[in-house]
């Protein structure tokens, strides 16, 4: 079976985990799924991520995080650009996220990063996911 969207499937895999309250959720791994995770790691949004060497492919394994009172760090994770429609915005069109609180994730010549620092960096690209 083929994924049309692997970034989609990513995005579900953790919402889905968090509504059924897992404490960790494993993935097909990308480059581009790691770089996703590094910036939610870095914002505070999953504990942490590791690679696992597995037989057929290798799996990534996001470790979630949840607040005091069990509520999941992250409530709202949503693809923007999708392969049916691609969002890209310049650097002086991106703006933030939930009036900063959340975060867009963005592809950019550069690499993937979050919206804060494609404004600091003057780096547009292609807004990828919106989490918060």
């Amino acid at each position: 079976m083929s994924i049309t969207d692997p970034l989609a499937d990513f995005l579900t895999r953790i919402r889905n985990a968090h509504l059924a309250k897992h404490d960790r959720v494993d993935v097909p791994a990308s480059r581009l799924k790691l770089e996703i995770c590094r910036i939610l790691k870095e914002e505070g949004f999953i504990r942490n991520f590791r690679m696992v060497e597995g037989k057929p492919e290798r799996v990534l394994r996001v470790f979630l995080r949840y607040g005091e009172d069990g509520s999941p760090a992250i409530t709202h994770l949503a693809r923007v650009s999708r392969p049916g429609r691609r969002v890209y915005m310049g650097a002086d069109q991106i703006r933030p996220v939930l009036n900063g609180m959340g975060l867009g994730i963005i592809s950019t010549n550069q690499g993937v990063v979050a919206d804060r620092s494609a404004r600091e960096r003057r780096l547009g690209g292609e807004i990828l996911c919106e989490v918060w």
